[in-house]
């Protein structure tokens, strides 16, 4: 019997990365991403792939039919990996912009899971498993429009589980802290487009901000890890008989994960206005 793996996200980065290993563990994974060029280089490394925008109702809903067809109606494991990150002071974003920031990151996010999970319950099993972020339990600051979107992807996981109890399929969270990939020139990209810097109270910060994403990425560490961290996570969550509802990967969300517990809000505060540069 095969298990069909549905994963968003696969330019690059930790999507790609996940479905590697994952086709290597012998699973039949489903490859996806935005841009057509992506999807003709995934199927091009022997992938089944398609092209999925969680931008497009219409993307999603024919994806999903052509998806089906060629897993003849069968989808055990959804990995949530698709979103961008779209940098500024929060007074800078336009109701646009943070639309488009919901509009990948949450909302497409959500339907694609809600179309899945019709599926999963005629099944009668499944495992949906989001790729959250440090940032979805702690905010810092520039970072407004992916930790809300985070933040969002958290709460509604959370609901999730808690109403598909008894249904057979499973809900959980991995959240990163910094990992490599292309999320810092992504970011770089969006910031450039959408924030009015010479207008903005923050033209001093943002100077500091343009030259951190513009640098090259940092080497991995303890504080950065490669793709390969969130793939043993990944691995765990999909393979336990009973995933635990988080799966937290690096050091800095082992951290702030407890001091979030243990600190007072404004020490907390301190430390996190530090710590986002």
């Amino acid at each position: 019997m095969k298990t069909y793996v549905l994963i968003t996200g696969c330019s690059s980065g930790i999507g790609k990365h996940c479905a590697l290993r994952l086709r290597e563990e012998g699973y039949h994974v489903i490859a996806t991403a935005r841009q057509l060029e992506d999807v003709i280089s995934l199927k091009e490394e022997g992938f089944v792939a398609f092209q999925l925008d969680l931008n497009s109702s219409e993307s999603i809903q024919t994806t999903l039919e052509q998806i089906l067809e060629h897993t003849q109606g069968n989808i055990d494991i959804l990995f949530n990996n698709g979103a961008y990150g779209q940098p500024g002071a929060v007074e800078d974003l336009t109701r646009d912009v943070l639309k488009a920031q919901f509009e990948c990151n949450f909302f497409g996010t959500v339907e694609l899971t809600n179309e899945v999970i019709k599926i999963m319950r005629q099944q009668g099993k499944g495992r949906i498993v989001m790729n959250s972020s440090v940032l979805g339990f702690v905010a810092m600051k520039y970072r407004g429009a992916y930790n809300a979107s985070k933040y969002a992807l958290e709460g509604i996981t959370d609901t999730y589980r808690l109403e598909l109890k008894g249904s057979g399929v499973d809900m959980v969270l991995i959240e990163p802290g910094p990992i490599e990939s292309q999320f810092r020139k992504n970011a770089l990209n969006a910031f450039k487009q959408n924030i009015n810097i010479e207008q903005s109270a923050h033209k001093l910060s943002y100077t500091a901000v343009l030259d951190r994403l513009g640098n090259e990425a940092p080497k991995s560490g303890d504080f950065t890890l490669p793709p390969e961290a969130v793939y043993k996570a990944l691995k765990q969550a999909l393979e336990s008989p009973k995933p635990k509802a988080r799966y937290y990967v690096t050091l800095p969300t082992y951290l702030f994960g407890f001091l979030k517990r243990v600190l007072p809000t404004r020490w907390l505060d301190s430390i996190l206005s530090r710590s986002s540069g």
